[in-house]
């Protein structure tokens, strides 16, 4: 499991089920260019070391470049918590009841360079009432969430779903 912050629940976690928990922090560049390169390169290093098959997102907040894409085509997994191609971005639930839908989910994709962009692989719906709040369909989500993702990771290992 690799982290940019060390304070994110996630790596205690790991750590508890004998995961390797590592941290990259942000480089201290102002550069916001080369901090990236010089992060992704570090990450890169990481994922080499220990032999990674295929990268699992979950919470990262950042786009990828191109050239790292390029180099894990097809095994990057991203979960975003609508129904792609709707309200991509970090405001998916506020945006969701903004435009007053009915209906909101969450999809899991393979991860192009755009945002949220990359074909989808599975999507599950909840109902959005009008009694919902962000934080209301957000815990509906997460609970889709924690069903779906683990279910394609399970079938992309099995050689079930195929990279794009």
């Amino acid at each position: 499991m690799i982290s940019d912050k060390p304070e994110v629940s996630g790596l205690n976690k790991a750590e508890a089920l004998g995961v390797n928990a590592i941290v990259v922090p942000l480089p201290d560049i102002l550069d916001r260019d080369e901090r990236r390169l010089i992060h992704e390169n570090e990450v890169k290093d990481v994922l080499s070391d220990y032999g990674v098959e295929a990268i699992i997102l979950s919470g990262y907040m950042r786009i990828l470049t191109p050239s790292f894409v390029e180099g894990w085509a097809g095994r990057i997994l991203n979960i975003h918590p609508s129904l792609l191609p709707n309200f991509p971005g970090a405001h998916a639930h506020r945006d969701a009841i903004a435009a007053g839908v009915s209906k909101s989910g969450c999809t899991v994709h393979f991860v192009d360079s755009g945002m949220d962009t990359g074909p989808i692989i599975m999507q599950r719906e909840v109902e959005v009432n009008s009694s919902d709040d962000e934080e209301s369909l957000a815990e509906k989500i997460k609970k889709e969430e924690h069903i779906l993702y683990p279910m394609v990771i399970d079938l992309l290992s099995s050689g079930e779903i195929k990279s794009p």
